[in-house]
């Protein structure tokens, strides 16, 4: 596989949908914290008292993970086919990741 089919491969292996599992957990008498998780990325969760920051964190594991598997020459769950529409470039820059993945992540020249 050349760079750019393995780069064109990544962005197809992050626009896969997984399903999402949520759940509100009472920590202590009245304390609440929102639970999500990815269960076919087995250990892919997030907690946190606001849903909005949970969903964050839960997709920056999200691709973390993946990233992480494919550099390990392991491949990712494939539940699914992937979404058309997901530009994996733009969600892994919009959750400050960290620019070995964003680089990892950019488009090659067309």
């Amino acid at each position: 596989m050349t760079s750019q089919e393995r780069v064109v491969w990544i962005c197809a292996i992050l626009s896969i949908p997984y399903l999402l599992e949520a759940e509100a957990v009472e920590t202590a008498p009245g304390q609440w914290l929102v639970r999500v998780a990815y269960p076919e990325l087995p250990g892919c969760t997030a907690e946190a008292s606001v849903v909005e920051d949970a969903l964050r964190e839960l997709e920056r594991r999200r691709i973390e993970m993946i990233v992480s598997l494919v550099q390990a020459n392991r491949e990712p769950p494939v539940p699914r086919k992937p979404l058309a529409a997901a530009d994996p470039l733009w969600t892994a820059q919009d959750l400050g990741l960290s620019a070995r993945v964003a680089a990892l992540l950019a488009r090659p020249n067309k």
